[in-house]
């Protein structure tokens, strides 16, 4: 989040250092890291709050308990730094020109969007970006199952996070009937061989499949349902999840046994409390690439050039977004 900057007439609260002190002061990499986390300890507040307003107005005043046992502090320096390491990971993807492919998997309402959003928080999106598909047209029924998703596979040098994936077929395809037994059969037999293919062709594949209770899914069902801002992240499919709860547990655990192969292992993410689940994510992820840093080359900012014959242009006030806050 950028800072608005303070007018003349405000009195700051502290000078700023200058870029060649914060460069040298052996505490920049601190003053850093306290800026990030005050912007982003605002917007955590944020949501906290909104989510404690829901719950009261629910009557779930047990559940205003509920919530991430770890100190906030801690949570978002090693988020920090965990992000930072991902910059590195980056940076030694497209150096070696690596082919990266993650998915995330599991029960509605895990927090598989939570850490999809903290690893992308800071990497660059041409080189990392996610792919969340669509129900497929009637077209793309009509095609090999996956063909869809071939085209979104990563060239060298690019990071692919799929939020769902092929194993649509596995989970609520399968169990809302969308797909008969002899397609399962026939993707239970497939996406075997066809992940082997992938990794000899050179690319890295992670799964993840996040779980949560029975308990924490209801609970953030309901508020989903209460809260305007979230009410988006409800489909027809998430409710009929809660109906489905042990046909979905059967259907997860048939897929595990039969798709965990050793060229592309299944890792399961404890999601009940998503801030503790988005560390051990990445932790995890980083842990499964080995990576340098890559040196670079030192960036020198260019003097301006001012031409004296140079005027700028008056543009109409009526161009210019009005200045309401």
């Amino acid at each position: 989040m950028t800072k608005k900057p303070t007018k003349k007439t405000d009195t700051p609260a502290k000078a700023a250092p200058s870029s060649k002190a914060a460069m040298t002061s052996a505490k920049a990499p601190r003053n850093w890291v306290d800026a990030e986390f005050e912007d982003s300890l605002d917007e955590e507040l944020e949501l906290e709050l909104d989510d404690r307003r829901i719950s009261r107005e629910l009557g779930l005043i047990d559940e205003l308990k509920h919530g991430s046992e770890i100190d906030r502090s801690l949570y978002f320096r090693e988020l920090f730094r965990l992000q930072t390491e991902l910059i590195k990971l980056q940076d030694w993807v497209q150096h070696k020109k690596l082919k990266v492919v993650v998915l995330f998997e599991g029960r509605d309402a895990a927090g598989k969007g939570g850490v999809i959003k903290r690893i992308t928080q800071r990497l660059n999106p041409r080189a990392c970006r996610v792919v969340a598909l669509p129900a497929p047209t009637e077209r793309e029924k009509s095609q090999w199952y996956f063909q869809r998703y071939v085209p979104h596979l990563p060239a060298a040098g690019e990071i692919v996070l799929f939020d769902r994936s092929w194993y649509n077929r596995a989970g609520v395809e399968r169990v809302m009937g969308f797909a008969d037994k002899s397609q399962v059969d026939e993707f239970f037999h497939d996406v075997p061989e066809f992940e082997r293919m992938l990794a000899r062709s050179g690319i890295l594949l992670v799964k993840y499949w996040f779980s949560i209770t029975d308990q924490e899914q209801q609970l953030r069902f309901l508020m989903r349902i209460h809260d305007p801002m979230k009410q988006w992240k409800l489909s027809p499919m998430d409710l009929q999840s809660r109906v489905r709860w042990e046909q979905y547990t059967k259907a997860k655990e048939e897929m595990l046994e039969r798709t965990n192969i050793p060229e592309a292992p299944w890792y399961i993410v404890e999601g009940n409390d998503k801030k503790r689940a988005r560390l051990n994510c990445i932790s995890h992820l980083l842990s499964l690439i080995p990576y340098k840093d890559v040196p670079h080359d030192p960036i020198t900012l260019p003097d301006r050039v001012f031409n004296p014959d140079y005027e700028r242009k008056v543009i109409g006030d009526h161009l210019y977004v009005p200045k309401k806050y």
